[in-house]
């Protein structure tokens, strides 16, 4: 797997006539790991929905860039990335088993993992064929997460990934991001510290106003 970096060429956001965020140069490298912190509604989770492509920012230029300086075309560069947030809507209509494997269709799972292992792993045995629609907010939460963790892909963007979870959750959360944190080049969007107390960088968006 190889991982990829992200080149932020002078970068803003406007909604409306407000500027979110201003001249945003910054390169995240292979195999790190960053936090984008800031205040509530300072732009943190549509900074990492423009990382992603998501969305366009208003002016400035993203490049997401091969070991060797090479640019990835932008058709591909879904790929390379895996997004978990609470606000991405899963398909609810699908079982556990139904949604892993939509999921894993397009993304290649781990090593050394196989679907049926991935509902134990999730904290999620017993649920294979439960409607997601019927599932907690929480357990919703570990399978986004899960689908994150359990893709091989070089990039992982996390928004405010331990909302709705509660302590076994959370403790889960932390065990799984250490197992990983140093072979993918991961962004964690968040206030909390302990979400990101793993990454090696810290990038404020107030710092971009």
């Amino acid at each position: 797997m190889t991982t990829p970096r992200i080149s932020c060429e002078n970068i803003s956001k406007k909604y409306l006539r407000q500027w979110i965020f201003r001249d945003l140069s910054y390169t995240f490298e292979s195999g790190k790991s960053y936090a984008i912190t800031g205040n509530n509604g300072s732009g943190k989770s549509t900074l990492i929905k423009i990382l992603s492509g998501a969305i366009l920012p208003t002016n400035g230029k993203i490049s997401y860039l091969k070991e060797d300086g090479d640019s990835i075309h932008e058709d591909k560069v879904y790929e390379q990335i895996v997004y978990a947030a609470p606000y991405f809507d899963l398909i609810e209509e699908f079982t556990l088993l139904e949604a892993l494997e939509f999921h894993f269709s397009f993304k290649p799972v781990v090593e050394n993992i196989n679907l049926k292992e991935l509902p134990e792993k999730m904290l999620l045995d017993g649920a294979q064929n439960k409607a997601i629609k019927h599932f907690s907010s929480g357990m919703k939460q570990r399978l986004k997460l899960g689908l994150a963790f359990y893709s091989d892909v070089p990039v992982m963007f996390l928004d405010e990934p331990c909302s709705n979870l509660d302590e076994t959750g959370i403790n889960w959360y932390k065990n799984e991001i250490l197992k990983i944190h140093n072979q993918r080049l991961i962004i964690v969007s968040s206030n909390q510290k302990f979400e990101y107390e793993f990454v090696d960088f810290v990038l404020n968006v107030m710092d971009y106003k």
